[in-house]
């Protein structure tokens, strides 16, 4: 019974010796500025949810919330560049399911995809979105099979890369669909999308930020979106699935930081990144441009990208794409 006293005492200590140690660092917390990483260019869904979500906690916190874009690599240099920084909370990575990927396609990373991270929280998920140049003559999954197969390899189609979530979106679609086109990777999806739209590539699946309010202005025509189920933002259009059995990608975003954020930093951090994805403004402009708010806790988001790079790594084995 003494022995059981004594246990429950020294457990109560240590906790409240955690906890004030944990305390002055949430107090002070923040005391300048605080950087989101975003691994690619500027204008697509990574900086703009970098910018907004940023924004709120800025506010919130009131500290400046500065977006630094370190585009290349398909997101990597973004990402070693934060693995390599202090772990104090003042540096954070917006990441996107290209980095469950390339650890799939690249060996010697200079990083590990899990390890050398401290999850804080996943903000959002959506479709990708099949989107033609208008010039095309088509009109759905159908048409873009039928046009594909009768001109093997002369139809090109834009991506953020060798190995970006958006290659292997196409790549997928083209292994179901028994198709062969023309591969054109750039340097993120933003540059892929202006080509698209001058007619310098013909076809992208393509991330719903940039898509959608291309296609509603007539720029762009959305052929369908790569989820199981049709998109809150555009439930006009099918999916890939009803004319391609077995098609499903999705989409998704959340905030990373370097391995050992006190967790005081890191509770921090959630609870804002949850406020902000909560409050009306927020939330509407996210659905605005098909990204559904998700939120949740530290331990749920570590848990997607590991479950995510399992998915890829198995994606890539079944359609065979030659990595280094």
């Amino acid at each position: 019974m003494k022995a059981t006293l004594l246990a429950l005492i020294l457990a109560g200590s240590a906790l409240c010796a955690a906890v004030q140690a944990q305390t002055p660092i949430a107090r002070s917390y923040p005391v300048k500025p605080i950087r989101v990483i975003v691994g690619f260019a500027p204008g697509g869904p990574n900086d703009t949810q970098a910018r907004l979500v940023g924004q709120k906690i800025g506010e919130s916190l009131g500290q400046s919330v500065i977006v630094e874009n370190r585009p290349g690599a398909d997101g990597i240099i973004g990402a070693d560049f934060v693995a390599k920084s202090a772990a104090d909370g003042y540096t954070l990575f917006l990441v996107s399911a290209g980095h469950a990927i390339n650890p799939n396609f690249y060996s010697k990373l200079p990083y590990h995809p899990v390890n050398d991270f401290t999850p804080i929280a996943q903000i959002s998920r959506s479709p990708f979105v099949l989107v033609v140049h208008p010039s095309m003559p088509v009109f759905s999954v159908r048409d873009m099979i039928r046009v594909a197969k009768a001109r093997p390899g002369q139809i090109s189609y834009g991506s953020a890369g060798h190995g970006s979530s958006l290659h292997l979106a196409m790549e997928l679609f083209m292994s179901l669909a028994g198709v062969n086109m023309l591969h054109v990777p750039y340097k993120g999806g933003a540059p892929a999308t202006t080509d698209l739209i001058a007619g310098h590539v013909q076809v992208m699946i393509n991330n719903v930020v940039s898509t959608l309010p291309a296609a509603r202005a007539g720029k762009l025509r959305a052929i369908a979106v790569t989820t199981a189920k049709r998109s809150i933002a555009a439930p006009e259009l099918p999916t890939v699935a009803e004319n391609l059995p077995g098609y499903e990608i999705a989409a998704w975003y959340g905030i990373l930081a370097p391995r050992g954020v006190p967790t005081a930093i890191v509770s921090t951090l959630n609870e804002q990144i949850n406020k902000a994805i909560l409050l009306p403004d927020v939330r509407q402009r996210l659905l605005a441009v098909g990204l559904e708010p998700v939120g949740g806790a530290p331990e749920q988001f570590g848990s997607h990208v590991s479950t995510e790079l399992a998915k890829w790594a198995r994606v890539i084995k079944e359609i065979g794409i030659r990595t280094d």
